[in-house]
């Protein structure tokens, strides 16, 4: 994962803004976290599988979070679209 990249990428944090952002088409790429609960990222995968959307997954929250320059774990991010 790009720590540096994802810092000032424009992006959406949180699996609810996620599938917002799949959902109007505007997303290249989607971060979930191995450690989350599967009741938030089961539905964020699904979604992304069926609008073809890359998923990466990255070992936990807590590194996710960082990696977005935020001081909490975030079970989904995505990229969006430029």
């Amino acid at each position: 994962m790009a720590t540096d990249a994802l810092k000032t990428a424009v992006k959406v944090i949180g699996a609810k803004q996620v599938v917002k952002a799949v959902e109007k088409g505007v997303v290249c790429l989607v971060y979930l976290a191995e450690d989350a609960d599967a009741r938030v990222t089961n539905p964020v995968r699904e979604l992304c599988v069926r609008a073809g959307v890359v998923i990466e997954t990255v070992p936990n929250m807590t590194e996710l979070g960082k990696a977005c320059g935020i001081e909490v774990g975030a079970a989904a991010v995505a990229l969006l679209r430029d």
